[in-house]
């Protein structure tokens, strides 16, 4: 399975953070990644790129991402958001879901839990 040409969205205000999960993904080939860095910027990149997946923080400025989780849903109801964030409580966790967000990664990053949502979406390719 190899994520090459596949356009991939990251939306955190953290450098690290997405970085970090840039550096996991690359380990299935050559996505193409997007980066945004706070909500607003998630769903104008998301918008202008249509990436395949989205990986998208809870807590970032200008719009947090049950926000932008909401209005890329509005948007494109087949979006396949990720939530990835340290903020596990479970009125957020449950926002984001009911939001549209197809999935959970909790922070710090587990490489195990991103090869089981990345197989489980482009097993095949």
């Amino acid at each position: 399975m190899m994520l090459n040409d596949v356009k991939i969205l990251i939306g955190d205000d953290s450098i690290l953070a997405r970085k970090q999960l840039k550096d996991i993904i690359s380990t299935y080939g050559n996505p193409v990644f997007i980066e945004a860095s706070n909500g607003q910027d998630t769903i104008d990149q998301y918008k202008k790129e249509s990436p395949a997946l989205v990986f998208l923080d809870i807590v970032m400025p200008v719009k947090d991402g049950n926000v932008a989780i909401r209005e890329i849903m509005e948007y494109d109801k087949d979006a396949d958001i990720i939530v990835v964030s340290s903020v596990g409580t479970q009125s957020q966790l449950k926002a984001a879901i009911e939001a549209g967000a197809r999935d959970f990664i909790q922070k710090p990053l587990n490489a195990e839990q991103i090869h089981h949502i990345i197989t489980s979406r482009f097993e095949g390719r």
